[in-house]
This record gives C-alpha cells, structure tokens and sequence, in this order.
C-alpha cells in the first residue's frame, strides 16, 4: 500500500487505534497518534470547548472569521475539536466544502450536508490534499499542541489557492494588567499571583517535552505569517478579563465567561504538562487551589490578550512587500 493511499485509510477507519481512548487522571486522550495532543478529549471538555466557542463569539463581536471572503468552495478548520465552527460557518456558505480535522473523531454524526470531519494530524509531512486547494484555513486554540506553529504555517500557505487566507485565533495565556493590581512577576520566586505561575510552568513543561510544545505562540503568529511568505497579514487584538473585575456591562459579562472557562479548563490544562515536571497528582491539586483563588480574585484586575491574525497567500507574480 503508497504512503499516500495508507494515510487515508488510517485517517478514515475508526478502528480501535483511533477510538481506543486512554484515561489518565480521570480524563480521556486521544488514541491516534498517542500523546501529541497534551489536553483531554472527553465531553467534559468538549462541553467547555463549545462554551470557549461562545466566549470568543462574544469577544469578536458575533462574527466566525474576518479574513474577506468571497465565494469560497473549501474551507479547512485544523483542530477542530467539538466542530462546532464548521458546524456554524455551514449555513454561511452553503456552497463552500467545509472540513474539520482532529485526532479524536468526537464530533456529531449529524451535521449540515457541506460539513464533513476527517481524523488527521496536521504535523504530518503530507496532508490529505495537495497544494493550491483551500480558500481559507483556520485554526482555533492551538497553544501547547504544536512542536512547531512556524511550520504549520508553512504548510498551510502552500495548501491555500492563491489568494487564499489563513485565520488564526488564539490567546496569549500570559495574564497582563495595566493598573498595577497585579502583583509584579518575578522569575527568580512563585509571585503572589499563582496564575502567572501557571503559566510559567506550562512554557517550562512545553520546553522539556519531546518534541518540545509551544505554549505561548499568539504574540508571533503575525510576525510567522510573514516570515513564511504570507502577505496583507493584520493582528486584532481584544483584552479578555480573567474574571468579572471590570466596571464596563460588556467586558464584565466577557471576564464573567472567562472565569467560568479558566475554571472548567484548568484540571484538564494541567495534569499533563505539570507531570511531564516531575509533579505528583497531589502536589498538582493543591497548587491548583491556588491558581483558582487568582482567577477568581476581583482586587486583580487581569486580562488575556486574544489574537485574531489573518494572512493571504499571494497571487502569481505578486511582489512580496
């Protein structure tokens, strides 16, 4: 059997190696391609990614996309989780294929006739379909499960038609502040504010794995885009508040959904990374206790950064600016 023709089929047989989900710390993960994807996949957390959906909605003021899209007849979602961004784009563009990956074949069965969702990894060196194929690829929420979010890019330009877009949506896991509430972050001890801790340790965990994971890419998709040869690349970025802190009706009901989705996700964010440390399960669960209090905590007036980047492949001919 080609190479070609074996990949397809383990990306469309749910045999046992696909679907024989493992369970670590009373979470499942996926089974293809074991342990690439650090975070669970049980409805749990495909309950809260649906949830983080409607989160983001809000963020962006309603919309799925900015890239302009004009009639376009496929669409790639990497990473898709739940689908439930394919599932909504359907009715958008009713022409348009549209096409969700993932390692776990968890999605619904029944969904719009132009959806369809595909078991693969975007890692790989060949992907299903060859160059000059989608009008737009998107990725969604892709922190700490990529060695490399450069080469996704990569890939992605050359499998977008020429004009095509990529759109990436992500946050900066990195909590900031900018009226001082926050206790200052000190590398050399735990500060006070055990969020900034956590993520701390997730960079540090994402450095020692193999192959290393990138836990904060948001703040350099943009330059990335360009480097790989994307043109007409813009970053919108929207402030996220951890918790109901603010003042503002919007944001504060935003920062309300925030707190519900840092508190939903943490378990299931942190087994892993922290244990690849050396951390016991037990030492996990009260550091934890400790993160929660600082998300929760009203008197710190934090935030995410979001970042929504868009980038075009360019014409033929067209001059790289």
């Amino acid at each position: 059997m080609s190479q070609e023709s074996s990949r397809d089929y383990d990306t469309q047989s749910l045999t046992a190696s696909v679907t024989d989900y493992p369970i670590e710390n009373g979470r499942r993960y996926h089974k293809y391609h074991e342990g690439s994807y650090i975070y669970p996949n049980d409805e749990q957390e495909l309950d809260r990614l649906d949830m983080q959906h409607h989160l983001i909605k809000m963020v962006n003021g309603g919309r799925l996309f900015f890239a302009p899209l004009e009639h376009p007849k496929r669409i790639l979602d990497i990473g898709t989780g739940s689908g439930i961004w394919p599932i909504e784009m359907a009715p958008i563009f009713p022409e348009a294929e549209i096409i969700g990956t993932d390692l776990s074949p968890v999605q619904p069965n029944e969904v719009p006739e132009n959806v369809h969702f595909l078991v693969d990894d975007a890692t790989e060196d060949e992907w299903l379909w060859g160059p000059d194929h989608f009008d737009l690829i998107h990725t969604g929420h892709m922190s700490g499960s990529l060695p490399s979010f450069k080469e996704l890019l990569r890939k992605a330009l050359n499998h977008l038609k020429p004009g095509g877009y990529m759109e990436c949506h992500e946050f900066d896991p990195k909590p900031k502040c900018d009226d001082g509430t926050m206790p200052p972050d000190d590398p050399e001890k735990f500060s006070e504010f055990a969020l900034q801790d956590w993520c701390d340790l997730n960079v540090r965990s994402g450095q020692i794995t193999d192959p290393p994971r990138q836990f904060r890419v948001a703040h350099r998709i943009a330059r990335w885009m360009r480097e790989v040869g994307f043109v007409d690349v813009q970053e919108r970025i929207k402030k996220v508040p951890n918790n109901p802190w603010p003042t503002d009706p919007r944001m504060k009901e935003i920062g309300k959904w925030n707190e519900t989705n840092w508190l939903e996700a943490l378990s299931g964010w942190s087994y892993k990374p922290l244990t690849a440390l050396g951390w016991s399960k037990p030492e996990i669960e009260v550091f934890l206790v400790d993160v929660r209090k600082s998300i929760q905590n009203r008197d710190v007036h934090s935030y995410l950064n979001f970042f929504v980047v868009t980038g075009r492949k360019p014409l033929p001919g067209e001059q790289k600016p």
